[in-house]
């Protein structure tokens, strides 16, 4: 089937054959001639990346009246990034089709000069929902004529707490000919939004609700909890032409993890919520433009993220809701390319292993997080590929002569040899002395029955009053840690965390000396006293007792430090991408790939203190 056969108008062939699409997508397929009659509501059950945008905004265009110079239609999505990117696949589709105009407004942004827009005369808004309705208490846009109500990612509007918004602004638009609702999972919620706002809608499903896309492979590495961050660099050095983005849980974390590698090398960068929109638009700037092979994100901040190449999505953990693992895998794979999707697993999560494959429909393949030795192997053979693929610039061949001669008396051999040593002396140093990290023990789906007796070998295991009840989770635990006792998340292993107390394991000795030495200095903040001490005698769950006592720093420094947004320098204004390099690096941070084509700042540690660093941790 072609785009012909769609029954839509010319000027819409002429822009979609020019934009290089030939044949529509099974979504548009199915979707295009239902919406074109105009008058019937409609569901559409389809992954990311599937082209659900043109399998509205197409149909959408050829109902609009140029004439009438007022909202007709609105398109609500979730985040700011899609509700750009809508506006302008919107603009591109409408090239030929005289008189149609569109807006994006969304938060953020001046919300002045979007109102001027909207005044101009536009029959298209795409929103976010927290602006439209900030828009429409100021009385700058007129809902009750639209015509057309598309809710873009439905399930992503739930998911970011926007159920109320939808229900005001669906209120708000009570005249609307159809609504169009789109999504890729099909939660309760979701269900209610259709029943309690459309009529006997059509429903339509390309593949299985909540299914992941066939194309990606889905995979899985066991490693014990204080060893993700090794096995995320081993992940990303065992695939030199990675371009992809690793998921966390919070901001705090995925701050953590950008700046763990860039410090060590990598062409990396993070994108949460505490960046401006400058910030934000400034890293995924880079990251389109391949400027930038690893993108560090939390999942509201990636939603949006509309790039068709991507090669890997990494998870450095299991998403709270098992559902949201369809919208992180969905990254990749985009456009009928194949991806590759990965779970970091800690041993303990491998109870949800299961019900995440019924989810998606899918089976997950265990493998082994690659040894040094392959990892050496690989960077090596990638970069003999490179220097092949490599074409020789007409700029150097007066220089040429000179540096041949230089080299006339070595082999052939003997150049090979010297080429690998400088650029892969670092690699092969780094790696020497690099364990295992795969999981040694079971790996059934039972969860550990020790408990809180589990201890990690040679180890301390400590006792901490805090909990669930103080409304944290693991990641503020550990900036807790870290901000009061200097020990980063990385040195700590296992965490129990419980109701009015919790337990964690730290295997260096000096960062348990650390942690002793802070607790017993006695210092507090606040009003509620923190108390840190060796588990001993609390083993078997006491402790509670001592909620109040001891002095250890505490109280609530999670709150006033704002999610864990340690600034240096003042760099808290500026994308992590501006500390720590330029642009222009190559994917590998071995072989000739760590080179940048901008100087490093003086905040980013050298080369040597990174070196060192490392031989410490060692």
């Amino acid at each position: 089937m072609t785009f012909e056969d769609l029954n839509l108008s010319e000027a819409l062939i002429s822009a979609v054959t020019e934009m290089g699409y030939e044949n529509p997508t099974p979504i548009q397929e199915q979707t295009i001639p239902i919406l074109l009659s105009g008058t019937k509501d409609y569901v559409g059950l389809a992954q990311t990346g599937t082209g659900k945008t043109a399998a509205f905004s197409l149909p959408l265009l050829d109902l609009i009246r140029d004439k009438d110079k007022y909202p007709q239609a609105l398109i609500l999505s979730p985040t700011r990034e899609l509700c750009i990117q809508i506006q302008k696949e919107i603009v591109n589709f409408s090239k030929f089709k005289k008189g149609i105009e569109s807006v994006a407004v969304y938060g953020g942004a001046d919300i002045i000069k979007q109102i001027k827009d909207i005044k101009k005369g536009v029959q298209i808004v795409v929103a976010t929902p927290g602006r439209l309705i900030d828009l429409a208490s100021r009385k700058a846009i007129d809902l009750s004529k639209i015509d057309y109500i598309v809710l873009d990612e439905a399930d992503e509007m739930l998911n970011m707490g926007f159920k109320d918004a939808l229900d005001e602004i669906l209120t708000y638009a009570s005249n609307v000919k159809s609504t169009w609702l789109f999504s890729a999972t099909m939660p309760s919620e979701v269900r209610r939004i259709a029943a309690s706002y459309m009529t006997n809608p059509h429903e339509v499903t390309v593949g299985t609700k909540n299914a992941a896309n066939v194309n990606i492979e889905n995979i899985y590495y066991l490693t014990e909890h204080r060893n993700r961050m090794a096995a995320l660099q081993r992940i990303i050095d065992h695939n030199p032409n990675i371009y992809g983005i690793v998921f966390c849980r919070t901001r705090m974390e995925a701050k953590d993890v950008a700046e763990n590698l860039m410090t060590n090398g990598y062409n990396a960068d993070a994108l949460h919520g505490d960046l401006s929109q400058a910030q934000r638009d400034y890293v995924m700037k880079k990251f389109k433009s391949h400027n930038l092979s690893i993108l560090v994100a939390t999942d509201v901040a990636a939603r949006g993220i509309d790039v068709d190449d991507i090669t890997h999505v990494i998870n450095y953990n299991l998403p709270d809701e098992i559902e949201v693992y369809t919208h992180r895998s969905g990254r990749t794979a985009r456009a009928g390319k194949k991806g590759t999707s990965i779970i970091i697993m800690d041993p303990r999560d491998m109870r949800k292993l299961r019900p995440l494959e019924k989810i998606i429909n899918q089976s997950f393949t265990q493998k082994e997080i690659p040894s040094a030795q392959e990892v050496c192997e690989i960077q090596l053979l990638n970069y003999a590929k490179t220097i092949k693929e490599t074409e020789f610039s007409s700029q150097l061949e007066k220089f040429f002569p000179a540096f041949q001669a230089e080299l006339e008396e070595l082999s052939k051999e003997e150049l090979i040899q010297k080429i690998a040593a400088i650029n892969f002396e670092r690699l092969l140093s780094y790696y020497k002395k690099d364990k295992d990290l795969n999981y040694a023990g079971k790996t059934n789906d039972k969860p550990d029955r020790r408990g809180d007796q589990a201890r990690t070998s040679g180890g301390e295991r400590f006792f901490i009053t805090m909990g669930k009840k103080d409304g944290i989770n693991v990641g503020e635990l550990l900036q807790f840690i870290d901000k009061n006792t200097g020990v980063k998340g990385k040195e700590i292993g296992r965490i129990d965390l419980k109701d009015a107390f919790s337990f964690f394991e730290v295997e260096d000795k000096d960062a348990a000396k650390m942690i002793v030495d802070a607790s017993s200095e006695g210092l507090y903040d606040g009003e509620r006293k923190i108390k840190i001490e060796v588990a001993g005698a609390r083993e078997g769950g006491g402790g509670s007792s001592s909620r109040n006592s001891g002095g250890f720093r505490g109280g609530n420094d999670r709150n006033r430090s704002g999610g864990g947004n340690r600034s240096r320098s003042g760099e808290r204004d500026r994308p992590a991408s501006s500390r720590s390099g330029g642009e222009g690096s190559r994917s590998s941070r071995f072989g000739g790939g760590s080179r940048s084509e901008a100087t490093t700042t003086s905040s980013a540690p050298s080369r040597s203190d990174r070196g060192n660093r490392e031989r410490r941790r060692r």
